[in-house]
């Protein structure tokens, strides 16, 4: 498990400089010029030249990317172009934002998806099941940002239950679980929806098989054939959507801190994206990636833990 896990981390040093590739061309033939937005449309020529060289941006791309990806390597991600802060200062003061979105999101995920699919698979063809699959389609069938939209008319504006938009810096008060639950409730259904759908067809897969009619036989009660045979084998799949679902859900975690104003590293990457900040767009692209990639090496380690027959070392 250990060389696996070295293995792995060691495999995404190519990844990310792959990563750094990319986005630094797409920067490159992206259009707009950072110099002449920061002086305005109608600046004067020498003076959005004389900008250009303080910035570095008179330099060739791949001049301007070593430099940046030397100082990357030794945790500088450079300053801002726009207001002259640290990208890592900027990215910190942001990331705290993005986490607590994202793991409420996938705690809402979990919570309701995996108890949902397990009891709409055992009470099949009931009106739980039925109940439980018109959720999961309803939740799948609506975009996080729309769903984001209508949940800011009924419960803010409508009923005003919740804050419309922000972040409260408290920690598990009640006022920052108010800010934090229509964000995380909009990022997350979509994903419970799948997760439900896809944990019902595991469970009733496993439902099926020999040694649960065995253990049946044996005389186990139910919820220990439920809970300790079945569910630990129909979790393999599972974990693989869960897996799947986590670049979804902090990909949508942008388009939702924009719908409210939630001042994570989504919202920082979309301000800098507008205003051509590319210090700022490869340091927070750089971020999401390590991310990602962090959460996918967690899923592939989990399936050793349910299904000892699988061995990475």
């Amino acid at each position: 498990m250990l060389k696996y896990t070295i293995r792995r981390l060691l495999i995404m040093i190519p990844v990310l400089f792959g990563v750094t590739i990319v986005i630094s061309s797409l920067i490159y033939f992206s259009p707009g010029n950072p110099a002449q937005l920061a002086l305005g449309q109608g600046a004067d020529a020498q003076a959005v030249q004389q900008l250009e060289r303080e910035m570095g941006l008179h330099q060739p791309v791949y001049i301007r990317y070593f430099y940046w990806l030397e100082s990357a390597v030794h945790g500088d991600f450079g300053e801002s172009l726009q207001n002259g802060r640290s990208v890592t200062d900027l990215m910190l003061s942001r990331a705290p934002a993005t986490l607590e979105l994202v793991l409420s999101s996938m705690a809402i995920m979990l919570v309701v998806a995996l108890p949902l699919g397990v009891l709409s698979a055992v009470k099949q063809y009931s009106w739980v099941d039925n109940a439980s699959m018109l959720f999961a389609l309803f939740w799948i069938s609506m975009p996080s940002f729309w769903l984001g939209l209508i949940l800011i008319m009924l419960f803010s504006v409508r009923w005003g239950i919740f804050p419309i938009s922000g972040r409260s810096g408290g920690v598990l008060s009640l006022t920052a679980l108010s800010f934090l639950a229509l964000p995380a409730i909009a990022n997350g259904a979509r994903r419970a929806g799948i997760l439900t759908r896809m944990t019902r067809g595991a469970m009733l897969e496993v439902l099926n098989e020999d040694y649960i009619r065995t253990a049946r036989g044996k005389g186990i009660g139910e919820k220990g054939v439920i809970y300790t045979h079945a569910m630990k084998n129909a979790m393999i799949p599972v974990i693989t959507i869960i897996g799947l679902q986590v670049p979804t859900l902090v990909s949508a975690s942008v388009i939702i801190e924009i719908v409210f104003a939630w001042p994570g590293m989504g919202r920082l990457l979309v301000d800098a994206v507008f205003q051509r900040d590319y210090p700022v767009v490869q340091g927070v692209v750089l971020m999401y990636a390590i991310l990602v990639m962090i959460a996918n090496l967690i899923v592939d380690l989990l399936y050793s833990y349910f299904d000892p027959r699988i061995q990475y070392d």
